[in-house]
């Protein structure tokens, strides 16, 4: 495998001002790239970030992955692309599905088209754990959105480019996510709003998820797909644990509001169809390319091997954290200190 870094390297990160961009970011600034594009289509958050960052190597490029002018123009002698941009919520990608389509399954063949065409060294396409047996128009776009990446990876083996794609679950602390609520009903002294207090879901830090995002990006070879082990726990131990941490357990109240409308009782990271293809790496599960060619003889009339059952990895079956644990690790997340430190004040 090739070494790859960031210095003198041209780099867009598409929906860059989102949580996870903004993190990426800091993180490709530290190894001096010559140019870091943040590409979205919100310019007021791009206005926020240009002063945060206060860097000259820090382009923004306004525009839309649904848009391939946009992403042909941000895109033109690029070494990396990080794929972020994506339409997130479960409620308004279900009442507009077709948005997220347009979204998540064209704007990203619009990337990966467009990165092939401008031999892109490496794109990482970001996904979800909702993309695994998925039961809302959110995680079937993204299911869709994996599926062309690998079959662009199949059909250009001989590219120079690479494409890869992480999945993982629920981030700590990013934009939308349950623990800032916690955090916000807590100081307004308003029961905790739980959908089911044995729902589990995957724990994991936006650093991690770059750390991730950067091992894909290092380690993988083009059709990859890379999903992290991460711990899990109940949304009732997560409540708990933010109220502990705010000196808040002993009047710890709650009010449970049911399972939305397409939430799972737990999300998977690997099918048993993925697991049982699944190679490990230490921190992380790697599931290679099928790289069977458009032969449909080699899908209809031939088979892989006899079929064995693997389980699903689930946030049910994933370590499964105490109070105390989920303790440790929001104290563990730079994010959350943040966010508490200004609470302290």
């Amino acid at each position: 495998m090739a070494s790859y870094n960031f210095e003198g390297a041209t780099i867009v990160i598409t929906g860059g001002t989102g949580s996870f961009g903004s993190t990426m970011a800091s993180e490709i600034l530290k190894d001096n790239p010559s140019e870091l594009r943040i590409f979205s289509r919100d310019e007021n958050k791009q206005d926020s970030m240009r002063r945060q960052f206060n860097d000259d190597r820090v382009k923004f490029y306004i525009g839309d992955v649904r848009d391939e002018d946009s992403v042909a123009r941000v895109l033109k002698n690029s070494n990396y692309i990080f794929h972020a941009a994506a339409l997130k919520q479960v409620p308004s990608c279900d009442f507009f599905p077709i948005e997220a389509v347009n979204t998540n399954v064209r704007g990203s063949a619009n990337v990966i088209k467009h990165a092939l065409a401008n031999e892109v060294e490496c794109v990482v396409c970001l996904s979800t754990d909702k993309a695994v047996y998925p039961i809302n128009a959110m995680g079937m776009s993204k299911a869709l959105m994996e599926k062309v990446a690998f079959s662009e990876a199949r059909n250009n083996l001989e590219s120079r480019t690479r494409i890869t794609v992480t999945r993982y679950g629920n981030v700590m602390m990013s934009r939308g996510s349950v623990i800032p609520l916690f955090l916000e009903q807590i100081q307004n002294n308003l029961p905790l709003t739980i959908t089911n207090p044995d729902m589990t879901r995957f724990l994991m830090s936006l650093d991690e998820s770059v750390a991730l995002v950067k091992y894909a990006f290092h380690e993988g070879s083009t059709g990859d797909l890379f999903v992290p082990k991460a711990p899990a726990s109940t949304i009732l131990t997560l409540a708990r644990a933010v109220a502990r941490i705010l000196d808040k357990e002993e009047h710890f109240e709650h009010r449970i509001i049911g399972t939305r409308h397409g939430e799972k009782l737990f999300e998977s990271l690997l099918s048993s169809e993925d697991s049982s293809r699944a190679t490990n790496e230490g921190e992380y599960f790697r599931v290679p390319l099928d790289t069977r060619s458009l032969d449909y003889s080699k899908y209809f009339e031939a088979g892989i091997g006899e079929a064995t059952f693997t389980d699903s990895y689930t946030s049910h079956n994933t370590q499964q954290l105490d109070v105390d644990g989920v303790v440790d690790l929001l104290l563990s997340d730079s994010k959350f200190n943040q966010i508490l430190n200004g609470i302290s004040k």
